[in-house]
């Protein structure tokens, strides 16, 4: 007997490892070809390759699966942990780690609740770094010259803008068309805030002075694109200052918390953008009447002060008399003042005058004091002696001669010209001009009422008595 007849024969039939994963995978993708699946995200992966891994969780389970590339590029939301989304896709395997997960082509959040949530959690993100703090908002220029408007070209919005800046105030308006709601929207005003900023201030194509990012009203997903962080650090990192007009008054975007100003519509962003020309007119035009007001007021104060300050002056009258009536005294009293003057010059002159007479009486004298001398000296240095005293004797009194006749006539020139001045200076050449001196009993009479009594009028040619009487 052969040992292997006792052996049991099993029927089973036998596969390799990649027949048998092929047969799972085949029995998996032909029964889950097409599953939506609602779940929380959990664990998000996105490596270089541009395919985003994660992972759908319950209370009990867990799924993993991927988005390929190019379908996470065309994603309208992005999955983030801890988002409650409702993904649809196929099942299949990964027979390289003997796991099953899900292809997603499309993910969504679940419903409003889900996206409030997402956007809650990013907007707690933004303000903690700071996005948000008062100190980073930028004022809004008074009169911007040009004005940026983010928004689509095609829509009723930008005819609102530019009709309320047309009744308001006339401005250069640039505008960047963009996608305002779906998958391009983030992207698109990213780009155009971006683009405005690397604009060159008074270039071929100006920077703009103020930017506005508006849109029309809208649900939730509709505006959902300027809740995009791309956006909203896009809108803070703009160093011009940036207007949300997003939605109705009503809405709120992340945009409108990081924007350097919110306005609840476009039409009142562009009421925020400028002033009303009119009323600058009007308000010009009063502060030109106040100014004219306050300038008259001002010169009839001073006017008024300079009156004031006239009627406190004395009268050129009151100031005038005494200087006059005391140079009529001194006028009077000059001509015996300068007489007396010359004759004490004349005086003087006399007395240092070198006569002469004096001149010889001191020659004499000299000449007895040699003589006493000449009796105590040799005849010989005696008459050498009063050679040289007689030669200089001589040449002394020639000089002192000279001197004398010089002294002498400068002398005379000079009183010859006080003789002159005083004639020149005198009430006589004024009564030779056909002048008169009226004199009273208390002296020149000057003024009406000082001519009382007897008088005596002084002419050129004498004097004669009258009286007032």
């Amino acid at each position: 007997m052969d040992l292997f007849d006792d052996a049991p024969v099993d029927n089973t039939p036998e596969f390799s490892v990649g027949e048998l994963s092929g047969a799972v995978k085949k029995a998996i993708e032909g029964g889950f070809s097409h599953v939506r699946v609602r779940g929380e995200v959990g664990r998000v992966s996105r490596p270089g390759s541009g395919h985003l891994y994660l992972d759908l969780k319950d209370d009990r389970a867990v799924l993993s699966a991927v988005i390929w590339k190019g379908r996470a590029q065309a994603l309208a939301h992005r999955p983030e942990e801890g988002m409650e989304v409702v993904a649809t896709g196929k099942l299949t395997t990964f027979p390289g780690q003997s796991k099953y997960q899900m292809i997603i082509e499309d993910i969504a959040p679940a419903g409003a609740g889900a996206l409030m949530a997402m956007l809650e959690k990013r907007k707690a993100a933004l303000a903690a770094e700071g996005l948000f703090a008062p100190e980073r908002k930028q004022p809004l220029p008074y009169l911007p010259e040009i004005i940026g408007v983010v928004t689509s070209p095609s829509g009723a919005v930008i005819r609102d803008i530019l009709h309320r800046l047309r009744d308001r105030f006339p401005r250069k308006v640039l505008v960047w068309p963009v996608a305002v709601q779906g998958q391009r929207c983030a992207p698109d005003v990213a780009a155009a805030i971006e683009g405005f900023n690397r604009l060159t201030p008074g270039g071929a194509l100006p920077r703009p002075d103020l930017l506005i990012i508006a849109r029309g009203g809208g649900s939730l997903e509709d505006l959902w694109g300027f809740n995009e962080e791309i956006v909203a650090r896009a809108a803070a990192a703009s160093q011009i200052p940036l207007i949300s007009a997003v939605g109705h008054e009503t809405d709120t975007t992340l945009i409108d918390f990081v924007s350097d100003h919110r306005a609840p519509t476009p039409t009142a962003a562009a009421e925020l953008a400028v002033p009303v020309r009119m009323e600058l007119l009007a308000w010009v035009d009063q502060q030109g009447a106040r100014l004219g007001r306050a300038l008259s007021t001002g010169v009839q104060q001073r006017q008024q002060r300079v009156h004031d300050l006239g009627r406190a002056l004395p009268s050129k009258d009151s100031l005038l008399n005494v200087p006059a009536q005391r140079l009529d005294h001194l006028a009077e009293r000059l001509p015996i003042a300068l007489k007396t003057a010359a004759a004490k010059k004349r005086l003087q002159l006399s007395e240092a005058a070198l006569r002469p007479t004096i001149l010889s009486r001191r020659v004499a004298e000299d000449r007895r004091r040699f003589a006493a001398l000449s009796d105590r000296l040799t005849p010989t240095l005696l008459g050498a002696r009063i050679s040289r005293q007689s030669e200089r004797l001589e040449m002394a009194l020639s000089r002192l001669s000279d001197r004398a006749s010089r002294q002498q006539a400068e002398r005379v020139a000079r009183l010859a010209a006080l003789e002159r001045l005083r004639e020149t200076l005198g009430y006589k050449a004024t009564l030779d001009r056909g002048y008169a001196v009226v004199r009273g009993e208390a002296g020149v009479v000057t003024r009406q009422d000082q001519a009382t009594g007897k008088l005596e009028i002084e002419f050129a040619d004498g004097r004669v008595a009258v009286s007032a009487d």
